[in-house]
């Protein structure tokens, strides 16, 4: 048999009183109508994450170059190669678009 929770919502506020911690104890008190954690919350913020992944392109590194010290990695992203230095294939990782770094698309030869 389980019981059925009813009436407000209760927060518990811990907040140490200067008696209450020099004692070692802490007060406990509690507001009637306001929620520390919503479950509601919770659900949303874990979609907006998932909204925010799906949203992201994906970065697929297809070919790697090391010449005269200086790295070079030819990417697909959204269907369209480029080639970038290490700093810039790190920035479309971080999720910026092509356009926002003003790559210009690689010609193959």
């Amino acid at each position: 048999m389980s019981a059925k929770l009813t009436g407000p919502r209760v927060s518990v506020i811990l907040e140490p009183s200067r008696q209450a911690a020099d004692r070692g104890h802490v007060s406990v008190g509690a507001t009637e109508g306001s929620a520390m954690f919503s479950p509601v919350i919770g659900q949303n913020a874990k979609r907006a994450a998932v909204r925010k992944a799906l949203d992201r392109h994906k970065v697929y590194i297809t070919a790697q170059s090391f010449s005269a010290g200086a790295y070079q990695a030819r990417v697909l992203v959204d269907g369209e190669a480029y080639w970038v230095d290490e700093f810039r294939l790190a920035q479309l990782q971080q999720g910026l678009s092509p356009a926002e770094l003003e790559l210009t698309p690689a010609t193959d030869d």
